[in-house]
């Protein structure tokens, strides 16, 4: 009697496996926008990180896993142009800030996602500047494109210039510590 429940749970166990199906969903990167928002005390600047690659993963047509590995280099502003544009580029990809000539890349991996209603709940681990952090977010899934903002500490990964958590007396150039990303992803 014991063998054969044992080998039905054997049975239905493959049987369930067979018949799950894994997708995985490349991310067109051209089509693809992350825009970042940093704030200060006298207003903000927003621009554009380019993704190098990414994938989101399925199982039976529910979000099981995501990959995705940001440019830094291509750090770019697009609330300013000239002179003014091209020192806070080169400012953002500073030593004071990310350090791209060193880190060119920024990483994010899904590490849990939980499905509420019609959006998910992620956990990752994202990496800047070779430091790893926990990230919470919410992602909504379209037909094919993908939703999500971000909001980093920009601290906990060791860009704290401007960070009125770090340095006093900095009064209107203070920089806030978190900065926002809004994702749209197209696969």
């Amino acid at each position: 009697m014991k063998s054969i429940k044992l080998l039905s749970i054997v049975f239905v166990s493959l049987t369930l496996f067979a018949f799950s199906t894994e997708t995985i969903k490349s991310i067109n990167v051209e089509e693809s926008i992350v825009k970042w928002t940093g704030y200060k005390v006298t207003g903000q600047h927003e621009g554009t990180i380019s993704l190098k690659s990414g994938a989101l993963i399925f199982e039976d047509n529910k979000l099981t896993g995501g990959k995705f590995v940001m440019d830094m280099t291509t750090i770019n502003t697009t609330d300013i142009e000239g002179d003014y544009k091209a020192k806070l580029d080169g400012h953002l990809k500073s030593n004071d800030f990310f350090g791209v000539k060193k880190h060119k890349q920024a990483l994010l991996n899904f590490t849990s996602i939980k499905q509420k209603e019609d959006k998910y709940i992620i956990k990752g681990d994202l990496t800047i500047k070779g430091i790893t952090n926990e990230v919470t977010f919410v992602m909504g899934l379209f037909k094919d494109y993908a939703v999500a903002k971000l909001k980093i500490d920009r601290t906990k990964f060791d860009v704290k210039y401007g960070s009125a958590s770090f340095f006093d007396g900095l009064k209107d150039r203070a920089i806030y510590d978190e900065f926002d990303l809004d994702v749209k992803l197209k696969f």
